[in-house]
């Protein structure tokens, strides 16, 4: 009997394989949840000026030292400062402008006094005219309510690192940086391909022996989350001509990855592995995992494939544990493994191969408890609806008791 390959040894080899994709230019509003390709520096500072924090009056610090409820300080009002707007000349000492909130500030000011701290009250509606003199009921430290030019970004900063997932936040800041269009990593387009007389689109009748198709809508959502562009084909037959002509219009489409499901065990009607052998070249058939030994890497006319089981579960589990990293790596996204510890509720068993076994995870105290979600059939797709992780069995080891810690593949956050 051959020798299984050990699941880290396939997915060091898998890994050496892949090539990050290259560059596109995208709008800004489009490149949400998009890869940078490289780092974006400043090209201006921000705050572009020095500029108010609050609805105010900019004033020299100095001019409220003393001022208190019961000994406010009374200034001059000289100059009314509206957000868009600029100052016009600069701030005498003794004196007040009036300021709103984001309007540059005055030659002279040193610090804003919010209204609230003033006898104004603005309460009053838009358009009230501006005071002769203002009372300030305390006293200021120099820069008080003050957003200096810079102190956020200065011209010449690194804002965001190449391979930075585009946030929100990010989206702001290159908005703020004058930037309408960004260069990002292109998606990864995943074909995935479903053969098989049993298999029926979830748009059809079920017949007599027939089941949906429900590992190509799965894989597509499992890709679209993990960064690609999932592209589902039509159904093949078992028949040789008929996944012969899958494979090849899939080819047709430049993809940047293979995905079939079914076809690479050791069934009568599995003719994947033909076509394999005219199309491309396989690196190995099987691997040391439960649930997923019958999965096969290699390439297709350059292509990197992937064929993944059929049965549900194990088309999950291979690709949380193979594909996501190999995607994210074509893809420019860091890949860290979604690892925790965790305690077994009941005993665990194996055959010996590395094994991932569908869990709840729940905190209890000061520690994190995993329980099994009952059925482990590899065809019990409730069993994905249903864990929280994959508790990790290592390889060569049958039994792990009840109360031991272990790893977790975790699919889910953590309450």
């Amino acid at each position: 009997m051959s020798i299984l390959l050990k699941v880290d040894t396939a997915l060091s080899n898998i890994l050496a394989d892949m090539k990050k994709l290259e560059a596109e230019t995208v709008s800004l509003p489009d490149a949400l949840d998009r890869v940078l390709a490289g780092d974006l520096v400043s090209p201006i500072d921000l705050p572009p000026f020095d500029n108010s924090a609050m609805d105010g009056y900019a004033i020299h610090f100095e001019d409220s030292a003393d001022a208190s409820q019961s000994n406010p300080a009374a200034l001059p009002v000289t100059m009314d400062i509206l957000a868009g707007s600029a100052p016009d000349g600069k701030l005498k000492p003794g004196a007040a402008a009036r300021i709103m909130t984001g309007a540059p500030l005055p030659q002279g000011a040193s610090a804003v006094i919010p209204v609230e701290d003033t006898d104004d009250d603005w309460s009053k509606g838009e358009n009230i005219p501006l005071p002769a003199r203002v009372r300030l009921y305390r006293s200021l430290s120099s820069g008080e309510n003050i957003r200096l030019a810079g102190e956020n970004i200065s011209v010449g900063d690194t804002i965001i690192r190449a391979g930075t997932i585009i946030g929100p936040a990010e989206i702001g800041m290159i908005a703020g940086i004058g930037r309408p269009r960004v260069e990002v990593i292109r998606q990864p387009k995943v074909v995935i391909l479903s053969s098989g007389d049993e298999l029926v689109d979830i748009y059809d009748e079920l017949g007599p022996g027939k089941i949906r198709d429900t590992n190509g809508y799965t894989l597509a959502g499992l890709i679209r989350g993990a960064g690609g562009v999932p592209i589902r084909l039509p159904i093949a037959k078992d028949r040789l001509e008929s996944i012969r002509s899958l494979y090849r219009r899939a080819l047709e489409i430049n993809p940047d990855l293979l995905i079939s499901t079914a076809g690479v065990s050791v069934g009568a009607a599995d003719l994947v592995k033909v076509v394999m052998d005219e199309l491309g070249e396989i690196d190995f058939w099987r691997i040391n995992m439960r649930p997923g030994k019958p999965l096969a890497y290699g390439t297709i006319q350059g292509v990197p494939f992937f064929g993944l089981p059929g049965n549900p579960v194990s088309t999950m589990v291979t690709f949380e544990v193979i594909v996501r990293p190999a995607l994210a790596k074509i893809a420019g996204r860091a890949h860290k493994r979604r690892t925790v510890k965790a305690t077994l509720a009941s005993e665990m068993r194996s055959d010996g191969r590395r094994t991932y076994a569908r869990v709840t995870l729940k905190r209890e105290g000061d520690r994190l408890i995993a329980r099994s979600t009952g059925i482990q059939s590899s065809g019990a797709l409730m069993s994905m609806v249903l864990a929280d992780g994959l508790a990790v069995m290592p390889e060569e080891v049958t039994r792990i008791p009840a109360g031991e810690s272990l790893d977790v593949l975790r699919l889910r956050p953590i309450e």
